[in-house]
């Protein structure tokens, strides 16, 4: 995968998936936003999916 395909890709599941989330905004009103962005990063397949993302996004910018 190449730093652009990837950075796409983050966009998309960003405004598919986290814009408006129900989940997140609910989760902001019981907790907090700490509270929030840890169940977003810990629960959600999509955190799962963006951290994934990322970890490959390191991988490309670590071989140029």
């Amino acid at each position: 995968m190449n730093k652009e395909l990837i950075v796409r890709e983050i966009d998309s599941l960003l405004d598919t998936y986290c814009t408006d989330c129900f989940l997140k905004t609910e989760m902001r009103q019981k907790g907090g936003k700490t509270f929030a962005h840890r169940f977003c990063i810990q629960t959600c397949t999509v955190g799962d999916q963006l951290h994934f993302l990322g970890e490959e996004l390191n991988k490309v910018k670590q071989n140029n």
